[in-house]
């Protein structure tokens, strides 16, 4: 598949969990939560300490969540993207978004290894519609840099 079939498939599932969410509420994972929330996705917070996140319950692993989920949307760090990656797939999670910041060659390689599809380098608010503001300036803008896949 393209990156942009890639990116598209990813778009179009619709449970997502999120790790990278904080209890205090201030991280680009907790944006994420809301806005992919507001725009329809069913999601859940994967924090090993949080009880709740933005007023919802939050589960410590993804053996812990109450359903299977389509994919899985990374806003940590690089070497705890390698652990939480070895986790979904063990978890059977077949998606993975690895949110700008997040990714490492190992945890790609090891993705690609095991038929996990992969986004890297991308932010999953220019892509999740309705794109707004100011993820869409963002697009356009990348779109006039020939950027946009």
């Amino acid at each position: 598949m393209s990156k942009k079939q890639v990116i598209e498939d990813f778009i179009d599932q619709k449970k997502l969990a999120i790790v990278g969410v904080s209890r205090s509420g201030n991280k680009f994972g907790n944006i994420a939560y809301k806005e992919l929330k507001q725009k329809g996705y069913q999601v859940f917070a994967v924090h090993p300490e949080a009880e709740t996140v933005a007023g919802d319950k939050a589960y410590p692993d993804f053996k812990s969540l109450p359903e299977a989920v389509d994919g899985v949307v990374l806003v940590v760090p690089p070497q705890q993207t390698e652990k939480v990656i070895r986790d979904a797939a063990e978890a059977g999670i077949k998606r993975v978004w690895m949110q700008q910041g997040a990714e490492s060659d190992e945890a790609i390689r090891f993705c690609e290894e095991k038929g996990i599809s992969v986004v890297s380098q991308e932010c999953v608010m220019m892509y999740a519609r309705p794109v707004k503001f100011p993820h869409s300036l963002h697009r356009w803008v990348w779109g006039l840099m020939g950027k946009m896949e």
